[in-house]
């Protein structure tokens, strides 16, 4: 690992020469923040970069329209797409919404954040499978730390809906996702990995919030910095594309760095929950059998 990479380092100074000529990527919801950055600092490096995102009104991009929280179109996705896939960067999220059910029925931080990407990836991974050393990367949060699954009921259909335990749950299974995807697709030469990008200023994602509950405030919380947009890109550029990290699958980072267990009372670290094995595997069987109710 570069121990020059921090949480100051942007995500142009991650790809400082290298080249990424010939290869392919999607981001999605790169239109804006983070994923925007994402992408610019990928095509910039040579990659050739679609954006997928619900409002495709982006310049400068191949743009092509996804809404992670309707399957219909993730499998509409996946059917125009052709081709190898080098690079998938699983960044759109929404945050701490009002109680919001899918077509589905499903919570929609859950069916977005995790089953819209599951369901991209899952549909995509014959292109990456074809391209040799792909590499996935799953956009989490340091909030996954306030709440592991409730898989008897992740959908909130039983228990009050809270949008940040919803939150959080969603977050831990991005982190699951990439644990179990690490293991299944090995065979296959395909990294994939989970990251924290930080607190980060000037982004959508905390349009539909109220002030958060204390325990997300990270005020005085040791280590914690609020990022500009360029370095709360760069652990993303990180896991996708540098060559420091060839090799590495299966693991959650912040700061450019592999993250350390999560200590209490701080705002990092990846918590152990997140990274079980057991859990991992019970999200994917889980999360295949509702993609398979919603498609049949």
């Amino acid at each position: 690992m570069n121990g020059s990479f921090g949480p100051a380092t942007t995500a142009a100074e991650v790809l400082e020469g290298v080249d990424l000529t010939g290869r392919r990527a999607i981001v999605t919801g790169g239109g804006s923040g983070i994923g925007l950055e994402t992408a610019r600092v990928l095509a910039a490096a040579g990659a050739e970069v679609t954006i997928a995102v619900r409002n495709t009104d982006v310049a400068g991009f191949r743009v092509e329209p996804l809404d992670l929280a309707d399957q219909e179109s993730v499998a509409r996705f996946v059917r125009r797409w052709t081709g190898p896939l080098h690079i998938l960067v699983n960044n759109a999220g929404v945050m701490a919404t009002p109680s919001t059910r899918t077509r589905e029925g499903w919570e929609l931080q859950f069916a977005t954040n995790h089953l819209g990407h599951f369901a991209l990836a899952v549909g995509l991974h014959p292109a990456l499978a074809a391209a040799g050393g792909a590499r996935v990367v799953s956009v989490s949060s340091v909030g996954h730390i306030n709440g592991d699954i409730d898989f008897d009921d992740p959908n909130f259909l039983r228990r009050p809906y809270d949008p940040w335990q919803a939150y959080s749950q969603s977050k831990t299974a991005n982190v699951l996702f990439a644990v179990e995807a690490a293991k299944r697709w090995a065979p296959d030469r395909i990294a994939v990995n989970a990251l924290n990008p930080g607190r980060i200023a000037s982004t959508g994602l905390g349009r539909h919030l109220a002030a958060p509950p204390a325990s997300f405030d990270p005020a005085g919380a040791t280590g914690v910095t609020v990022k500009d947009i360029p370095q709360g890109a760069a652990t993303s550029v990180l896991l996708a594309a540098s060559p420091v990290v060839e090799g590495v699958t299966g693991r959650y980072f912040e700061d450019c760095q592999e993250a350390g267990p999560h200590q209490p009372g701080v705002r990092r670290g990846v918590a152990g929950y997140a990274l079980d094995p057991e859990r991992a595997a019970r999200l994917w069987e889980l999360s295949l059998t509702l993609i398979g109710q919603a498609g049949a």
